[in-house]
């Protein structure tokens, strides 16, 4: 039986009723601009009330990034109702990278994240540079409100002085900007310069140097953000706000934004999308196609069939070595091939992988499992946004055994998904105890075409469990199921003799693991 993930006990204390938020992944948030990011791994927001700027949730130890609109200053004004429309933030979180370095990576859009109730400032920023971007973007959404211990309208002040923050000195001003966000004391809020922003680019989910994500206003999926200079969306001359009418001929309107997600990604090796463009000021939309680009990504998956037991157990064994934008068709290949093979038990090795995009834990969970809470990721203010795998994309059988491999180094999106998996009576984590980065960062991109990585909310595993520097206990150790050889060595890493799947069938039993709806 799990030793983790029991329901949570005063969390929902925490969460008024009318706070609920449903499945990011099948509904909209109303208030949450998730964004779709399609190159840059960053989504960019602004701090300054500009639409130009979004933000990325990534996790602590590595990257869950998603991209918020900057203009939604409250997260609650998102959840009126009593239900947030989760897809919004959905969107933004699902692109949030996680992974065990600190890394930038992108989310979703973070407009559902709530704003700061411990903290009042009566300062307004002196100028629109980078340097009041990020300011007015740790004060409205980092996770710590206390800003390490600082006043934040002194803060402003202490590392603005001597600075001309309206002058042409770039380097000064990031300078200033980099002190500023180190002194919140958080090994992982950071900031990025020009080419690091860029090159985060393998959890790119659309390929083409666009962010999108709902206005906040309209609802419209609109171009949330400059597009990467030089990508396919900069040269068709694409512009922030341009409403996106359709996606290959398919209406926006109505859908969430993984809606949109999963229509593109039914098609990984296409090589082109076509988007249906209404500029500001225009009164017709145009169509616009443009070549997808998805630079060093590397196949993450490798599988197998390890052996057949006299029992009539089937063992197929799949690596999933990080969490990238091509993780979820790949790994959903390479599922059905097993199961066109009768494969009836499952090994999922993620010993090693760092972590990725938080969307695709997500949906992977969601190949195992049919609408069920997958985790819950929680602001400064103690909002919890609820996320569920979708409906009807479940590609194994239920009755298949699984069981998942983790070790110190299996980090963010790989603890999201064993903590989905085991929390929910589908599998059985084995291995040694993962690596506890359970904090979300989100990217924002700067005007100046910087970056900002700040630690934005924490996530919780179903049952309510804060893995943060815990990491996932599982429930059997390495010396009695696993390999000795480590699972990057071909073969010997992958030896699946020593899973009992019948001790699983009972851990996994109804009367041994409480089902959490």
């Amino acid at each position: 039986m799990p030793t983790q993930g029991h329901r949570r006990n005063g969390l929902y204390a925490k969460v008024v009723s009318s706070l609920v938020i449903q499945t990011l992944i099948s509904q909209d948030v109303s208030g949450f601009a998730p964004s779709l990011i399609s190159r840059p791994q960053t989504s960019s927001s602004s701090a300054v009330a500009s639409p130009s700027s979004k933000w990325r949730l990534y996790d602590a130890q590595g990257d869950d990034s998603y991209t918020p609109s900057s203009d939604d200053t409250s997260l609650v004004k998102g959840i009126l109702n009593g239900v947030v429309r989760p897809s919004l933030f959905a969107a933004s979180v699902a692109f949030a990278t996680l992974s065990s370095q600190p890394v930038t990576v992108y989310a979703k859009d973070v407009s559902g994240i709530s704003a700061p109730t411990s903290y009042t400032s009566e300062m307004t920023p002196s100028s629109n540079s980078a340097y009041d971007e990020a300011w007015t973007l740790v004060k409205k959404y980092a996770l710590d409100q206390k800003f390490h211990g600082q006043n934040w309208d002194e803060a402003y002040k202490q590392y603005s002085s001597g600075v001309d923050l309206s002058s042409s000195d770039e380097d000064r001003i990031m300078k200033a900007t980099t002190n500023l966000v180190g002194s919140l004391g958080d090994k992982y809020s950071r900031i990025l310069d020009k080419d690091a922003y860029t090159r985060i680019q393998k959890f790119d989910l659309i390929g083409v140097g666009a962010t999108l994500m709902p206005d906040a206003v309209t609802k419209d999926i609109i171009v949330g953000a400059p597009p990467v200079t030089g990508s396919a969306a900069d040269q068709a001359g694409l512009k922030v706000k341009d409403v996106v009418v359709a996606v290959n001929g398919v209406e926006t309107a109505g859908r969430t934004a993984f809606d949109i997600i999963d229509q593109i990604s039914e098609d990984p090796n296409a090589g082109q999308v076509t988007f249906t463009i209404k500029s500001q000021g225009e009164d017709t939309s145009r169509d616009v196609t443009m070549k997808r680009e998805f630079l060093e990504v590397r196949d993450p998956i490798s599988y197998r069939v390890t052996e057949t037991r006299a029992d009539g157990t089937k063992v197929g064994y799949v690596r999933i070595a990080e969490f990238n934008s091509i993780v979820k068709p790949k790994l959903e290949a390479a599922l059905r091939d097993l199961e066109s093979q009768n494969v009836n038990a499952y090994v999922l090795d993620v010993r090693g992988n760092p972590g990725g995009a938080f969307q695709s834990a997500v949906e992977i969970a969601g190949l195992f499992m049919d609408n069920k809470l997958a985790t819950d990721v929680v602001d400064g203010n103690g909002v919890d946004l609820k996320f569920r795998t979708s409906k009807d994309r479940v590609v194994i059988d239920p009755t298949d055994t699984l069981v998942i491999w983790v070790d110190g180094r299996s980090a963010s999106a790989s603890e999201v998904l064993s903590g989905a998996l085991r929390d929910n009576c589908r599998a059985i984590v084995m291995g040694d105890t993962s690596f506890g980065k359970g904090l979300v960062q989100a990217v924002y991109g700067l005007k100046n075409g910087y970056g900002l990585v700040l630690t934005v909310a924490k996530y919780l595993t179903p049952g309510g469990t804060d893995i943060n520097k815990v990491g996932i206990i599982p429930d059997v150790s390495k010396e009695e199921a696993l390999p000795s050889a480590p699972g990057y060595v071909p073969l010997i890493g992958s030896d699946t003799s020593r899973v009992d799947f019948q001790d699983v069938m009972k851990r996994l039993d109804p009367s041994m693991c409480p089902r959490i709806e």
